[in-house]
């Protein structure tokens, strides 16, 4: 069961990443960040926009990668996650394909007949 998610305003979020507001409306309108909005528009900020922040600013403060640089490396993990999810479909599709691969027909089922003796069973 999913919870419900919770989202933080922009004054939070300011502060608990040392970010000044200015900056992440910067980084909004350059389509590096998508905060929900509620009915008044306000900005809100949920798990995953946060997560997505704290790699901008691993990238920005750490790594000293500029925005442009930001923007083709995010890019970039998002193809990779769905990359990922694709292949894990795949993997389940030939998971069933080789399980569906590896059941003896009924035609060709062994029967036994007595205690010792195996003898095939003809279809039915």
């Amino acid at each position: 069961m999913k919870s419900t998610p919770r989202y933080r305003m922009i004054s939070w979020v300011a502060e608990r990443y040392n970010v000044h507001p200015q900056t992440l409306r910067l980084w909004e309108r350059e389509g590096l960040i998508r905060p929900a909005r509620s009915k008044g528009n306000t900005r809100l900020y949920d798990e995953e926009t946060c997560r997505r922040l704290e790699s901008i600013l691993t990238l920005t403060r750490d790594l000293g990668v500029n925005l442009a640089g930001v923007e083709i490396i995010l890019n970039l993990k998002e193809q990779v996650e769905q990359l990922q999810r694709e292949v894990e479909v795949l993997r389940e599709v030939l998971r069933r394909k080789a399980a569906e691969e590896n059941q003896v027909p009924r035609t060709h089922a062994l029967v036994r007949v007595g205690r010792t003796q195996i003898q095939p069973m003809d279809g039915d």
